[in-house]
């Protein structure tokens, strides 16, 4: 019962302060748009909105490793493993200029949504061919003006915490763009905040970890299922570390 109120709790101090933060993000969209093609700066205050809902729970305390990694000179394309709805919230605190792939319904909810929009997000329609075509034009658009891409290639999240198969899509196109792929491994956040679940689950340590960039040059002649699993297998220690540690 305890946590079912915290959870309440949370949900109502993100539906109010969305209020203020939108009008914020629409006000900073306007001053902006103009000059900052990319939408940088409307992209780190989203980064700062987000994060805040994590930074308001004590109970979750995050860990970053291999930030310094991240060349903010670079364009990316982004590679995370999934386990929580809480992924996205956490992976918001490594501040750099990306641009998210996420379901289209995400785009729909009020005024989080709206704020994807206006940042330029990337919306798809799982298992509609059509919206996959839509979304590879509309990221290959993203990389070519420079902005990074952030995937989650397992499609959907994992309700046990391993690494599921990686979808291609994210490997296409950093083969055909000839960009880095920058790997990031994400755990802890299945059990702070489990799939199908919005209750607060208790105290958890989540850590993000950024792995090596991988350049183009060492993929370039890869299958890109091939490649997929080359990236998966990169993530899965980092990942299932928190598996053997339990066991």
């Amino acid at each position: 019962m305890f946590n079912r109120l915290i959870s309440i709790a949370l949900l109502i101090f993100i539906a109010v302060t969305s209020i203020f933060f939108f009008c914020g993000a629409l006000l900073l969209w306007l001053l902006t748009v103009l000059f900052d093609k990319r939408l940088v700066i409307l992209h780190l205050y989203t980064c700062a909105w987000a994060y805040l809902y994590v930074m308001v729970v004590p109970a979750w305390k995050v860990h970053f490793l291999g930030k310094e990694k991240i060349n903010p000179q670079k364009t990316y394309v982004v590679t995370s493993n999934h386990q929580s709805q809480l992924d996205i919230l956490v992976c918001f605190g490594l501040f750099f200029h990306f641009k998210w792939v996420s379901k289209a319904e995400i785009f729909k909810v009020p005024l989080i949504g709206w704020n994807m929009v206006l940042n330029r997000y990337v919306k798809l329609i799982r298992g509609d061919r059509d919206s996959i075509r839509k979304m590879m034009e509309a990221c290959e658009e993203r990389l070519a003006e420079g902005s990074s891409v952030f995937f989650f290639p397992e499609g959907t999240r994992s309700a046990t915490g391993k690494v599921k198969a990686f979808k291609p899509g994210a490997f296409v196109l950093a083969k055909k763009m000839k960009l880095p792929i920058l790997p990031i491994a994400v755990r802890g956040t299945t059990h702070a905040l489990p799939k199908n679940s919005m209750n607060f689950h208790g105290s958890h340590e989540i850590w993000v970890t950024v792995l090596d960039e991988i350049p183009y040059e060492e993929f370039k002649d890869m299958e890109d299922g091939e490649l997929a699993e080359m990236v998966r297998q990169r993530i899965i220690p980092h990942v299932e570390l928190e598996e053997e540690e339990a066991a």
